[in-house]
């Protein structure tokens, strides 16, 4: 049940290096299924803008069957959240806008990404229950940036409330979430950021400049199928975007993971 793919897959910067140049904006979904071989796709657009309704009708209709996506919070829900406990209307018009997705069954889960300044206080374990109740019926997993989330008390906390762990893999410096392959709900989701040291220097277009090669993610695979025995869906999204970068690493894990069942 381990499926791969990208964090987003409309970039211009994959205009050339991994779509040909003569698609037009509504091909790329296809070409991604259909010819780079992605069975789901991360969705991150959402946070930065809620779509119309319309469009994510779209998404899904230019699909197969099996297709599969996560979705990532709108930042209203994560980032920019002025009053945690009267912020029902930012959930409110997410809810609205995914419920194509929903519909269809096509679904996985919701991706709930807090920031650095997030810190392990009562009211932000609050707000994570309250996280929870707000999108009742839909799994949802997060993803700490703080170290101080580091904890096997977290790990509790959210096996006890049935929340999603994210794993992720990110440059090695202080303050930042170490990789720690683990899982609380029946969704074991990885996502690799890269490893660029330059991450807090680093303007957005630059920070997932990072190509992983193939000995480092030789290393990823026991943790993937270790986890993959535990859960019901093992999700892995490369977020290294940068210039098709995680078009390229994704399909280099899916070979040597295919590679290392044949043995």
């Amino acid at each position: 049940m381990i499926k791969i793919g990208t964090s987003g897959f409309s970039f211009d910067s994959w205009i050339g290096p991994v779509y040909p140049t003569y698609l037009k904006k509504n091909q790329l979904l296809l070409y991604y299924e259909r010819i780079l071989g992605f069975n789901v796709l991360e969705i991150n657009s959402t946070y930065y803008a809620l779509p119309s309704r319309k469009s994510m009708e779209s998404l899904v209709k230019r699909t197969s069957p099996d297709f599969r996506f996560s979705i990532k919070a709108n930042s209203e829900m994560t980032h920019k959240i002025k009053d945690k406990k009267n912020n029902k209307k930012s959930f409110e018009n997410f809810k609205f806008s995914i419920q194509p997705f929903v519909d269809s069954g096509k679904l996985l889960c919701i991706l709930a990404q807090f920031p650095y300044s997030f810190y392990p206080a009562k009211d932000n374990f609050d707000y994570l229950k309250q996280f929870k109740e707000q999108v009742l019926g839909i799994p949802i997993v997060i993803e700490f940036r703080n170290r101080y989330w580091h904890k096997s008390e977290v790990l509790d906390f959210l096996k006890d409330k049935d929340l999603g762990y994210c794993i992720v893999d990110e440059p090695n410096l202080k303050g930042l979430m170490p990789f720690n392959p683990a899982i609380t709900s029946d969704i074991a989701y990885f996502r690799f950021h890269g490893r660029n040291k330059d991450w807090f220097e680093a303007e957005k277009s630059s920070r997932y400049d990072y190509l992983y090669s193939q000995e480092e993610l030789k290393k990823f695979v026991d943790p993937i199928k270790d986890l993959d025995s535990k859960a019901s869906q093992t999700l892995v999204f490369f977020n290294n975007c940068h210039i098709g970068k995680a078009v390229r690493n994704a399909l280099m894990l899916k070979e040597i993971i295919q590679n290392d069942s044949k043995r």
